[in-house]
């Protein structure tokens, strides 16, 4: 998906953060830290792509 724009959704909670990106079912991840939920959701996705092709 070169070029595309894909949504990221982060939440804060007791725990850490939650993440994950609406478009793509199933695609979600966490972190200590909202640095760590973001870095551990652009691997997620870049998994989930490769299973794509």
């Amino acid at each position: 998906m070169p070029n595309s724009k894909i949504t990221a959704i982060i939440e804060k909670d007791e725990y850490g953060y939650y993440a994950y990106c609406p478009e793509l079912k199933g695609c979600m991840t966490q972190g200590d830290t909202f640095v760590e939920a973001m870095e551990n959701l652009n691997e997620a996705v870049e998994l989930y792509l490769e299973t794509l092709d």
